[in-house]
Protein backbone atom coordinates (compact mmCIF):
# COMPACT_ATOMS: atom_id res chain seq x y z
CA UNK A 1 0.00 0.00 0.00
CA UNK A 2 1.35 3.44 -0.94
CA UNK A 3 2.04 5.90 1.83
CA UNK A 4 -1.09 7.80 2.73
CA UNK A 5 -1.51 11.50 2.00
CA UNK A 6 -0.99 13.58 5.13
CA UNK A 7 -3.84 15.62 6.53
CA UNK A 8 -3.13 19.27 7.27
CA UNK A 9 -6.21 20.86 8.85
CA UNK A 10 -6.70 24.59 9.12
CA UNK A 11 -7.49 24.07 12.80
CA UNK A 12 -5.31 22.21 15.24
CA UNK A 13 -6.35 18.98 16.89
CA UNK A 14 -4.09 17.66 19.60
CA UNK A 15 -5.96 14.90 21.39
CA UNK A 16 -4.23 12.33 23.53
CA UNK A 17 -5.86 9.26 25.04
CA UNK A 18 -7.05 11.16 28.08
CA UNK A 19 -8.50 13.95 25.96
CA UNK A 20 -10.29 11.49 23.72
CA UNK A 21 -11.80 9.78 26.77
CA UNK A 22 -12.99 13.09 28.20
CA UNK A 23 -14.63 14.14 24.93
CA UNK A 24 -15.76 10.69 23.80
CA UNK A 25 -19.50 11.40 24.01
CA UNK A 26 -19.13 14.43 21.72
CA UNK A 27 -16.64 12.82 19.35
CA UNK A 28 -18.79 9.71 18.91
CA UNK A 29 -22.26 11.19 19.12
CA UNK A 30 -22.77 10.29 15.46
CA UNK A 31 -21.76 6.62 15.59
CA UNK A 32 -22.32 5.69 19.25
CA UNK A 33 -19.10 3.68 19.39
CA UNK A 34 -18.59 2.34 22.92
CA UNK A 35 -15.90 3.99 25.04
CA UNK A 36 -12.86 1.68 25.02
CA UNK A 37 -11.51 0.34 28.27
CA UNK A 38 -8.02 -0.18 26.87
CA UNK A 39 -5.68 2.79 27.27
CA UNK A 40 -3.71 1.84 24.15
CA UNK A 41 -6.92 1.81 22.12
CA UNK A 42 -7.83 5.29 23.37
CA UNK A 43 -4.38 6.48 22.32
CA UNK A 44 -4.93 4.93 18.91
CA UNK A 45 -8.28 6.69 18.57
CA UNK A 46 -6.44 9.95 19.31
CA UNK A 47 -4.57 9.47 16.02
CA UNK A 48 -7.92 9.30 14.23
CA UNK A 49 -9.41 12.38 15.83
CA UNK A 50 -6.21 14.36 15.17
CA UNK A 51 -6.36 13.44 11.49
CA UNK A 52 -3.43 11.03 11.54
CA UNK A 53 -5.40 8.44 9.64
CA UNK A 54 -2.56 6.18 8.57
CA UNK A 55 -1.26 5.97 12.13
CA UNK A 56 -4.80 5.25 13.38
CA UNK A 57 -5.25 2.53 10.78
CA UNK A 58 -1.95 0.85 11.57
CA UNK A 59 -2.47 1.11 15.33
CA UNK A 60 -5.95 -0.36 14.98
CA UNK A 61 -4.59 -3.30 12.99
CA UNK A 62 -1.94 -3.96 15.64
CA UNK A 63 -4.58 -4.07 18.37
CA UNK A 64 -6.33 -7.06 16.87
CA UNK A 65 -10.08 -7.51 17.20
CA UNK A 66 -10.41 -4.52 19.54
CA UNK A 67 -8.96 -2.23 16.88
CA UNK A 68 -10.94 -3.39 13.83
CA UNK A 69 -13.54 -0.62 13.99
CA UNK A 70 -10.85 2.04 14.35
CA UNK A 71 -8.82 0.64 11.45
CA UNK A 72 -11.88 0.40 9.23
CA UNK A 73 -13.15 3.88 10.06
CA UNK A 74 -9.72 5.44 9.54
CA UNK A 75 -9.38 3.73 6.16
CA UNK A 76 -12.88 4.78 5.06
CA UNK A 77 -12.52 8.44 6.03
CA UNK A 78 -9.07 8.64 4.50
CA UNK A 79 -10.13 6.97 1.26
CA UNK A 80 -13.25 9.10 0.84
CA UNK A 81 -11.64 12.43 1.69
CA UNK A 82 -7.89 12.38 1.07
CA UNK A 83 -6.69 9.56 -1.20
CA UNK A 84 -6.06 11.01 -4.70
CA UNK A 85 -5.80 7.72 -6.61
CA UNK A 86 -9.00 5.93 -7.57
CA UNK A 87 -7.28 2.53 -7.60
CA UNK A 88 -6.02 3.05 -4.04
CA UNK A 89 -9.46 4.16 -2.86
CA UNK A 90 -11.13 1.09 -4.32
CA UNK A 91 -8.50 -1.19 -2.80
CA UNK A 92 -9.06 0.34 0.63
CA UNK A 93 -12.84 0.00 0.36
CA UNK A 94 -12.52 -3.64 -0.70
CA UNK A 95 -10.20 -4.34 2.21
CA UNK A 96 -12.54 -2.67 4.69
CA UNK A 97 -15.57 -4.45 3.28
CA UNK A 98 -13.89 -7.83 3.67
CA UNK A 99 -12.73 -7.10 7.19
CA UNK A 100 -16.08 -5.60 8.22
CA UNK A 101 -17.98 -8.56 6.80
CA UNK A 102 -15.85 -10.87 8.93
CA UNK A 103 -16.47 -8.63 11.93
CA UNK A 104 -20.24 -8.84 11.44
CA UNK A 105 -19.90 -12.61 11.69
CA UNK A 106 -17.69 -12.59 14.78
CA UNK A 107 -19.52 -9.64 16.39
CA UNK A 108 -23.07 -9.73 14.97
CA UNK A 109 -24.34 -7.32 17.63
CA UNK A 110 -21.75 -4.64 16.80
CA UNK A 111 -23.62 -1.84 14.97
CA UNK A 112 -20.47 -0.20 13.62
CA UNK A 113 -19.33 -3.44 12.02
CA UNK A 114 -22.52 -3.34 9.94
CA UNK A 115 -22.32 0.42 9.38
CA UNK A 116 -18.73 0.33 8.12
CA UNK A 117 -19.55 -2.64 5.92
CA UNK A 118 -22.29 -0.53 4.34
CA UNK A 119 -20.05 2.55 4.11
CA UNK A 120 -17.22 0.71 2.35
CA UNK A 121 -19.55 -1.10 -0.04
CA UNK A 122 -21.39 2.12 -0.89
CA UNK A 123 -18.19 4.02 -1.67
CA UNK A 124 -16.83 1.07 -3.62
CA UNK A 125 -20.02 0.91 -5.67
CA UNK A 126 -19.72 4.60 -6.52
CA UNK A 127 -16.18 3.94 -7.76
CA UNK A 128 -17.11 1.07 -10.07
CA UNK A 129 -20.48 2.66 -11.03
CA UNK A 130 -23.65 2.19 -9.09
CA UNK A 131 -25.23 0.28 -11.98
CA UNK A 132 -22.53 -2.40 -11.90
CA UNK A 133 -22.73 -2.57 -8.12
CA UNK A 134 -26.49 -3.06 -8.18
CA UNK A 135 -26.15 -5.82 -10.76
CA UNK A 136 -23.66 -7.54 -8.43
CA UNK A 137 -26.11 -7.41 -5.52
CA UNK A 138 -24.14 -4.84 -3.54
CA UNK A 139 -27.17 -2.56 -3.16
CA UNK A 140 -29.10 -5.11 -1.14
CA UNK A 141 -26.07 -5.74 1.08
CA UNK A 142 -25.73 -2.02 1.80
CA UNK A 143 -29.41 -1.63 2.67
CA UNK A 144 -29.42 -4.69 4.93
CA UNK A 145 -26.25 -3.59 6.72
CA UNK A 146 -27.59 -0.10 7.42
CA UNK A 147 -30.97 -1.38 8.60
CA UNK A 148 -29.17 -3.82 10.89
CA UNK A 149 -26.95 -1.07 12.30
CA UNK A 150 -30.01 1.02 13.12
CA UNK A 151 -31.87 -1.92 14.63
CA UNK A 152 -28.89 -2.65 16.87
CA UNK A 153 -28.28 1.00 17.77
CA UNK A 154 -31.29 3.29 17.15
CA UNK A 155 -29.20 6.32 18.22
CA UNK A 156 -26.73 5.83 15.33
CA UNK A 157 -27.25 9.11 13.47
CA UNK A 158 -24.70 8.35 10.75
CA UNK A 159 -26.51 5.15 9.82
CA UNK A 160 -29.79 7.07 9.50
CA UNK A 161 -28.13 9.63 7.23
CA UNK A 162 -26.50 6.89 5.17
CA UNK A 163 -29.77 5.01 4.74
CA UNK A 164 -31.49 8.24 3.69
CA UNK A 165 -28.77 8.79 1.10
CA UNK A 166 -29.03 5.18 -0.07
CA UNK A 167 -32.75 5.46 -0.84
CA UNK A 168 -32.15 8.70 -2.75
CA UNK A 169 -29.21 7.30 -4.73
CA UNK A 170 -31.11 4.19 -5.79
CA UNK A 171 -34.05 6.27 -6.99
CA UNK A 172 -31.64 8.52 -8.88
CA UNK A 173 -29.93 5.63 -10.65
CA UNK A 174 -32.80 3.31 -11.57
CA UNK A 175 -35.93 5.43 -11.24
CA UNK A 176 -38.62 5.46 -8.58
CA UNK A 177 -40.58 2.41 -9.83
CA UNK A 178 -37.66 -0.01 -10.17
CA UNK A 179 -36.11 1.35 -6.98
CA UNK A 180 -39.31 0.51 -5.13
CA UNK A 181 -39.83 -2.88 -6.72
CA UNK A 182 -36.24 -4.13 -6.54
CA UNK A 183 -34.94 -2.49 -3.37
CA UNK A 184 -37.89 -1.08 -1.47
CA UNK A 185 -36.35 2.36 -1.93
CA UNK A 186 -38.78 5.25 -1.39
CA UNK A 187 -38.55 9.01 -1.39
CA UNK A 188 -40.54 9.34 1.82
CA UNK A 189 -38.29 6.81 3.59
CA UNK A 190 -35.23 8.76 2.48
CA UNK A 191 -36.62 11.98 3.93
CA UNK A 192 -37.76 10.17 7.08
CA UNK A 193 -34.27 8.78 7.68
CA UNK A 194 -32.78 12.26 7.52
CA UNK A 195 -35.47 13.58 9.83
CA UNK A 196 -34.67 10.87 12.36
CA UNK A 197 -30.95 11.47 12.00
CA UNK A 198 -31.31 15.17 12.70
CA UNK A 199 -33.52 14.44 15.70
CA UNK A 200 -30.52 12.55 17.09
CA UNK A 201 -27.81 14.96 15.94
CA UNK A 202 -29.15 18.29 14.63
CA UNK A 203 -25.75 19.84 13.88
CA UNK A 204 -24.10 17.02 11.98
CA UNK A 205 -21.97 18.40 9.14
CA UNK A 206 -22.09 15.04 7.38
CA UNK A 207 -25.87 14.84 7.72
CA UNK A 208 -26.36 18.37 6.44
CA UNK A 209 -24.18 17.78 3.38
CA UNK A 210 -25.82 14.45 2.58
CA UNK A 211 -29.31 15.86 3.07
CA UNK A 212 -28.56 18.74 0.69
CA UNK A 213 -27.47 16.22 -1.93
CA UNK A 214 -30.51 14.00 -1.36
CA UNK A 215 -32.93 16.92 -1.68
CA UNK A 216 -31.51 17.85 -5.07
CA UNK A 217 -31.64 14.24 -6.22
CA UNK A 218 -35.23 13.74 -5.09
CA UNK A 219 -36.77 17.11 -5.89
CA UNK A 220 -34.34 18.96 -8.13
CA UNK A 221 -34.06 22.71 -8.51
CA UNK A 222 -37.18 23.30 -6.44
CA UNK A 223 -35.07 22.59 -3.35
CA UNK A 224 -31.91 24.39 -4.47
CA UNK A 225 -32.27 27.27 -2.01
CA UNK A 226 -32.89 24.87 0.86
CA UNK A 227 -29.93 22.73 -0.17
CA UNK A 228 -27.68 25.79 -0.27
CA UNK A 229 -28.91 26.82 3.18
CA UNK A 230 -28.04 23.37 4.52
CA UNK A 231 -24.53 23.65 3.11
CA UNK A 232 -24.16 27.12 4.59
CA UNK A 233 -25.21 25.76 7.97
CA UNK A 234 -22.68 22.93 7.72
CA UNK A 235 -19.93 25.31 6.61
CA UNK A 236 -20.54 27.54 9.64
CA UNK A 237 -20.02 24.75 12.18
CA UNK A 238 -16.92 24.38 14.33
CA UNK A 239 -15.22 21.03 13.90
CA UNK A 240 -14.71 18.86 16.96
CA UNK A 241 -12.05 16.78 15.24
CA UNK A 242 -10.37 16.10 11.90
CA UNK A 243 -13.26 14.03 10.55
CA UNK A 244 -15.72 16.87 11.10
CA UNK A 245 -13.21 19.31 9.62
CA UNK A 246 -13.24 17.29 6.40
CA UNK A 247 -17.04 17.14 6.30
CA UNK A 248 -17.25 20.90 6.82
CA UNK A 249 -14.73 21.36 4.02
CA UNK A 250 -17.05 19.38 1.73
CA UNK A 251 -19.86 21.81 2.52
CA UNK A 252 -17.63 24.75 1.64
CA UNK A 253 -16.68 23.12 -1.65
CA UNK A 254 -20.35 22.52 -2.41
CA UNK A 255 -21.14 26.19 -1.85
CA UNK A 256 -18.40 27.26 -4.25
CA UNK A 257 -19.51 24.93 -7.06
Amino acid sequence: MARWTRFAPAGHFAFDGKGVKGHWARLHASDQEALPERVDLLEAWAFFHNGHFEEAYRAGRRLGSDGITLANKAACIYASQLEPQESERLALYQEVAQRAAQQTESEPDNPNAHYLLAYSLDRYSQGISVAKALAAGIGSRIKTALETAIALQPQHADAHFALGSFHAEIIDKVGALIALMAYGAKKDVSLQMFEQGFALLPRSPLGLVDYATALLILEGDARQLEASALLEQAASLKAADAQEHLHIALAKIGLNN
